[in-house]
């Protein structure tokens, strides 16, 4: 078991007022080039707009593997300006690993960090408003390259050039990319998503979501989430 890249950029950023008519954002990230400390509620100096669906202990912080952004700038050549790295509000960016090479339930030592996989990302209306493409959320969704939020097991300070080490895997047998396209799946075996639901590191959120999924005639709309109200 062996995982070890390096720490591309951080960004962080304050919640303002973006969009006539609708609620105040923070997506809108800036890179910093010096450490940052970083708490149970995610890296000092960042903000969310929206406590009650962004940040929190269970998504203290945001990874995006910059990775992903040939892909998303080959589909929208007339937007890869934007389409890089911090381009999606995430605070972590790595080259080197996606969510098909971690599993839920993995703790990385990221400078002096450590922190715990326990959630893909559900993207929401407010991707496609601050990168100008209308379908950013609904692809997102449905590539599965969401990115992944950390909860913090212990505090400590993290730089741009950090080593991010894998220290324990608990769960081999659910990768990340498996956790995510169950989540958005229809679909789903209500049995896949009852076993999903029981594993400890789960956040409460989707936790919630798959206890739902499990029941077997439970349908989800998410136009408000991807398309705002």
């Amino acid at each position: 078991m062996q995982m070890s890249v390096s720490v591309s950029g951080l960004y962080i950023g304050k919640a303002r007022q973006r969009w006539d008519g609708k609620p105040p954002s923070a997506i809108g990230k800036l890179p910093v080039t010096d450490g940052l400390d970083v708490g149970l509620e995610g890296l000092a100096g960042d903000e969310q707009a929206d406590r009650s669906v962004h940040g929190g202990p269970e998504k203290a912080l945001h990874h995006y593997p910059a990775d992903h952004y040939a892909y998303w700038a080959a589909r929208w050549p007339e937007h890869a300006g934007r389409l890089v790295a911090g381009g999606f509000g995430e605070n972590v960016s790595t080259v080197g690993v996606t969510e098909a090479d971690v599993c839920l339930g993995d703790r990385f030592r990221i400078g002096t960090a450590l922190v715990e996989i326990c959630q893909g990302r559900q993207p929401c209306w407010k991707l496609p408003a601050h990168t100008g493409i209308d379908e950013m959320a609904v692809a997102m969704q449905k590539s599965g390259r969401t990115g992944w939020y950390y909860r913090v097991i212990e505090e400590g300070r993290i730089a741009v050039g950090d080593t991010m080490e894998l220290e324990a895997r608990p769960l081999p047998d659910w990768p990340l990319d498996r956790i995510v396209a169950a989540r958005f799946d229809p679909r789903l075996d209500p049995a896949i998503a009852a076993a999903i639901a029981a594993l400890p590191p789960l956040s409460a959120s989707w936790r919630a979501s798959f206890g739902k999924k499990s029941q077997g005639s439970f349908s989800e709309d998410t136009t408000a989430r991807l398309k705002g109200a």
